[in-house]
């Protein structure tokens, strides 16, 4: 009963924190069963991307509502990275799992550094009340930087990009974005991890999406990728029931929570705690990569 509890509480903490920075929550589902409750690496993987699928069904609906995620966009990449997912779910069962916690540890380093550089960037303005979406205005910068870029390019974006653009910006660069998404899609049957960590900032860098939109149209599609992978560890039976129960209420509860209040929590504090628990729970998987633990 105690040991249901506690991976309900993490649950709870992993789901809003996946839903909040569009990450899926697995980067903590993972080293929470590992490490806290002694779970098989290949099992908490295939555990771990049954709670992304429920984190991206409880925050999905929210960033539609608000009309934050650019769906036409998002449905394009999930073809090629469900493709990757499924190939990434054939191969993880042949993979020794202490590479498969060095590789984890190499991940949770860079979302790190990533996130350090991003405590670099301004403080986040208050909510307002008003319809517009929270931090719109970071969503209008990005997207008249691309359009003045593409000025200066002549490279205007037309027939099918032209529709996979939104308000303020277009979308440039879909065959680098479809083979980074391949990519994401391995990563996330591999890892568990919903291919959040890739898909945000290719979406962001690569193809001129605002950050705003990048993150809410990763949170729709981290649940199919993580499905197209979680069919192969449910065939081959790497898969725990009795802890995905618990585990995944309290997701489903952290991410509604975080979808709907994570506008109001000041990101900078949140990104400072994120690194903290990031740091920690790499040294810990180098450690059990190393076969010290």
């Amino acid at each position: 009963m105690e040991v249901g509890l506690l991976m309900l509480a993490g649950g709870i903490a992993a789901g809003a924190f996946g839903s909040i920075l569009g990450l899926g929550g697995g980067l903590l589902i993972v080293p929470l069963l590992t490490l806290g409750f002694g779970l098989p690496l290949r099992e908490a993987v295939g555990v771990s991307l049954v709670c992304v699928i429920v984190t991206s069904s409880a925050s999905a609906g929210v960033y539609l509502q608000r009309r934050q995620a650019n769906l036409r966009l998002g449905m394009v990449l999930e073809l090629f990275t469900a493709a990757g997912a499924v190939v990434g779910g054939a191969i993880a069962f042949l993979i020794d799992e202490r590479l498969l916690a060095g590789l984890f540890a190499l991940l949770l380093v860079y979302v790190a550094a990533t996130m350090l550089q991003g405590l670099r960037q301004p403080a986040d303005e208050p909510a307002t009340d008003d319809e517009t979406p929270p931090h719109a205005h970071l969503a209008l910068e990005a997207g008249a930087d691309a359009a003045a870029e593409e000025g200066r390019t002549g490279e205007p974006a037309g027939g099918f990009l032209a529709e996979l653009g939104g308000p303020g910006y277009d979308v440039t660069r879909l065959p680098v974005a479809a083979l980074g998404s391949v990519g994401a899609g391995v990563a996330s049957a591999l890892l568990g991890i919903g291919g959040g960590l890739i898909k945000v900032p290719l979406m962001h860098l690569v193809l001129g999406v605002p950050l705003r939109v990048a993150t809410a149209t990763s949170n729709l599609m981290i649940g199919i990728t993580a499905s197209a992978s979680a069919i192969v560890y449910l065939v081959r039976g790497g898969f725990d029931a009795y802890v995905a129960g618990p585990t995944a209420i309290g997701v489903f509860v952290g991410a509604s929570l975080g979808s709907r209040l994570g506008h109001r929590v000041g990101q900078r504090a949140l990104r400072v705690l994120f690194v903290l628990v990031l740091a920690y729970t790499a040294i810990e998987m180098v450690r059990r990569a190393a076969g010290m633990s």
